[in-house]
């Protein structure tokens, strides 16, 4: 008997990725959500693997909203920064240069892999006027705000 998906608790992350892979592959219903079909471009985005975190600080000032983020060993061809209207992604992925296999390791900390962070812009921002730059390892991004509307005053005409 299949088990209602709306109704699963998973104690842990290992379990919910397991769930998710089954679903996926059985185009069941996920979470009580109806499964989409997905464009090509898509598919890519959510197959590939991007399940790192991503420590941003943001900022406003008079205007623009101004986000950064620490990103060593990135490089900038392996980053890619989305805007679509009020949600800002940044993704990317460090890549390890040579790993230690016969290393004993005190700690490993440092995280390699695939990264994404999705921010929720708290106003409007000039989408073509957006800036990136990407120097010592900090990412900074600059986001003009876009002008407020202003009331005015219509005079009617007889």
């Amino acid at each position: 008997m299949e088990q209602d998906q709306s109704s699963i608790f998973f104690t842990n992350l290992d379990d919910l990725k397991q769930s998710l892979d089954e679903d996926s592959k059985h185009e069941s219903r996920l979470l009580g959500l109806p499964a989409q079909n997905l464009k090509p471009e898509e598919e890519e985005w959510f197959a590939e693997d991007f399940e790192g975190q991503l420590a941003v600080d943001v900022c406003q000032t008079k205007d623009a909203i101004i986000v950064k983020s620490t990103i060593a060993g990135v490089k900038p061809e392996n980053l890619e920064i989305y805007l679509h209207n009020d949600l800002l992604t940044i993704r990317g992925k460090r890549e390890e240069e040579k790993e230690e296999k016969d290393a004993d390791y005190f700690y490993k900390e440092c995280y390699f892999g695939g990264f994404s962070r999705s921010i929720i812009l708290p106003v409007e921002v000039q989408a073509d006027k957006v800036e990136a730059t990407l120097k010592n390892g900090i990412l900074k991004i600059v986001m003009p705000k876009a002008r407020k509307s202003r009331m005015i005053n219509v005079e009617i005409k007889e």
